[in-house]
């Protein structure tokens, strides 16, 4: 049989390729756009080179790829790139490292609470241009930040990152409390651990249900001078709704790592917020995780290949998360 061509569109390590190379054959890939190739882009480049497997993190694969003879589309992270409809229709299988490193986007909640409570951004720009005694105010009040201990956090979605997250809020001193339908120990409604917690963490995927579930209600009834953080996705809350949160003083600061198209405008009004901390998706952007997540999803790839079940094969429909 021939072997199959494999189009590896994101950075593996060089283990992960070695191993994929021993199961198919690695095209070449041009210089990849900062944000991935649009469908149409990846649909010439799997007919240029005659690819039956790509491996993507981001790029477009609709309409136009998924009409192209394809065995197995391989998602580095989160599938929200891919038609999985589609692709289950066109018989194409999408395989995803599906467990993104839970400690290692605790990790970084974490560091998004403490940047926004102890304002530890805007002051070390401060230092940086040497304004740190700009005016009357001293920077131990124009930076006085929140203890946490003490406080509650509210975790939204008690799944692998949720419990990750839920004992180290415990460890620093915080009362958890969390929301999800799915798990006895988390006791609160949304309603009610939105009224209750300090901070609101949310930890859930992308459903029909939970898009922009958090909105204007929402942030208007969370606790005066309250944390909100989104390390899962960017299309889970209402963007104008959280900036005029935040504008108007409802909301005492936000820690945000996605926003929708893997991109924020810079000309957005969020940009212009002091007490808003932005990362780049960087959540499971760890060494040891970029290792992990190659190394199963080429495993995943050589069962597919097999003919064996996958490991991570990704339902046509992402189940509805129930949790409002």
């Amino acid at each position: 049989m021939r072997r199959p061509r494999a189009l590896v569109l994101p950075t593996l390590p060089e283990t992960a390729l070695a191993s994929l190379g021993e199961i198919a054959d690695l095209a070449e890939v041009p210089a990849r756009p900062s944000l991935g190739f649009s469908d149409e882009q990846l649909a010439d480049l799997v007919i240029e080179t005659g690819a039956s497997v790509i491996v993507t993190e981001g790029d477009q694969v609709r309409a136009s790829v998924l009409s192209l003879p394809l065995d197995i589309v391989a998602c580095v992270g989160s599938p929200t790139n891919v038609d999985l409809a589609l692709a289950a229709e066109r018989g194409v299988a999408v395989l995803h490292a599906a467990d993104r490193d839970p400690d290692a986007v605790a990790e970084l909640t974490i560091a998004l609470l403490f940047a926004v409570s102890r304002h530890v951004v805007t002051a070390d720009r401060e230092v940086r241009r040497g304004r740190v005694y700009r005016g009357r105010i001293p920077p131990s009040e124009r930076h006085r930040g929140l203890r946490l201990s003490g406080r509650t956090l509210g975790i939204v979605g008690l799944g692998r990152v949720g419990r990750a997250l839920r004992w180290r809020g415990q460890g620093l001193g915080l009362n958890v409390i969390a929301c999800d339908p799915y798990t006895p120990d988390a006791a609160h409604t949304l309603p009610e651990l939105i009224a209750e917690a300090d901070i609101v963490s949310l930890h859930v995927p992308v459903t029909e249900e939970t898009r922009g579930f958090m909105g204007h209600a929402e942030f208007a009834a969370m606790r005066p001078g309250a944390i909100y953080l989104n390390t899962s996705r960017g299309a889970l809350h209402d963007l104008s709704a959280l900036v005029d949160a935040l504008r108007w003083g409802q909301l005492g600061g936000a820690g945000l790592d996605h926003f929708e198209g893997e991109w924020l405008d810079p000309a957005h009004p969020l940009t212009r917020l002091q007490n808003v901390v932005l990362t780049p998706h960087l959540g499971a952007a760890t060494g040891e995780s970029h290792v992990e997540h190659a190394h199963a999803l080429v495993a995943d790839i050589g069962r597919t290949l097999r003919g064996e079940e996958p490991a991570y094969l990704c339902p046509p429909v992402i189940p509805v998360a129930g949790l409002l």
